[in-house]
């Protein structure tokens, strides 16, 4: 997905309440918001959002000398959601179709997104990790099925702290013996590392590697060589999270692609109402003819 103009004020939004989130020094608020100007006035809008967010995030640490500004809500996230992992595993352990309502809530827990709200309470997220969850559901899950049926090796690509937690329940609905989880290669806002998998027990439960990248998404050509080796060979891939969306959706390849729409830009991208929980099959868009819009 290529940048918007849309989509300017919102990472000049989200590089100041980052930066207060992590620092009081009006100082360095200023200094990030003005670096964030510059690069506005020389952004390559053929690049996806999460490669500018990549480099506001890297300024927002080289200034702070905090390397995970979001580490503590990051383990505040990882409580709460293994608090709720034993109702919603009872949950999908009832459902008729367990593995699409593994993969429901666990798209539900996507919300839980710093670059969306730099603040994000207890409550906001208990909601999300609550089920059945109660927004609108739109994919082709039999396209899903079908494609999944025939998988011997599916990568999935995790998102968030806490919704990292609920992944275990798709994980162990898909068979862990043929996924393979892949996190970030480094802290960026709250998305997941490494760290996390360990934290939420994903470690125990199914192999897991790390992309070799800082962005907030999935930048193939900053991605590690063993990555992008793992990232071709994959029978299926499963990217959770806008990030991920805007980053691969020109890949070159299908991918099913499950996300909290929380933006219009990405809404009016796949013609989904903010709020819709999207399950998109990996043949999907190409099938409905998806594609940039000027």
């Amino acid at each position: 997905m290529n940048t918007y103009l849309d989509c300017i004020p919102c990472l000049l939004r989200q590089s100041l309440e980052a930066a207060r989130n992590v620092t009081g020094d009006t100082r360095i608020h200023e200094l990030v918001v003005r670096d964030v100007l510059r690069m506005a006035a020389e952004l390559d809008l053929d690049r996806p959002p999460p490669f500018t967010a990549q480099a506001i995030h890297r300024r927002l640490r080289e200034l702070t000398r905090v390397q995970d500004p979001y580490q503590a809500a990051k383990t505040r996230f990882n409580s709460l959601a293994l608090a709720a992992l034993p109702e919603l595993s009872e949950l999908v352990r009832q459902a008729e179709d367990p593995l699409r309502a593994a993969a429901i809530c666990a798209v539900a827990a996507n919300a839980i997104d710093m670059g969306v709200a730099s603040a994000i309470t207890d409550a906001e997220v208990r909601a999300a990790l609550r089920g059945p969850p109660k927004e609108p559901v739109h994919g082709d899950w039999e396209g899903f099925l079908a494609a999944a049926a025939e998988a011997k090796d599916i990568l999935y690509l995790a998102d968030n702290a806490g919704e990292i937690a609920v992944d275990r329940l798709v994980v162990e609905a898909l068979g862990a013996e043929r996924v393979t989880v892949a996190v970030r290669g480094a802290p960026v806002l709250n998305d997941a590392t490494l760290a996390d998998a360990k934290d939420v027990g994903m470690l125990e439960l199914v192999r897991v590697i790390d992309n070799g990248s800082d962005a907030p998404g999935t930048i193939l050509d900053d991605c590690s060589s063993d990555f992008r080796e793992r990232f071709d060979r994959a029978d299926l891939v499963i990217a959770k999270g806008q990030g991920n969306f805007e980053s691969l959706s020109g890949a070159g390849r299908d991918i099913a692609f499950w996300f909290k729409v929380k933006c219009p830009v990405v809404g009016h991208q796949v013609g989904l109402p903010v709020g819709t929980l999207a399950l998109l099959a990996p043949t999907e868009l190409r099938s409905t003819g998806w594609r940039e819009v000027p």
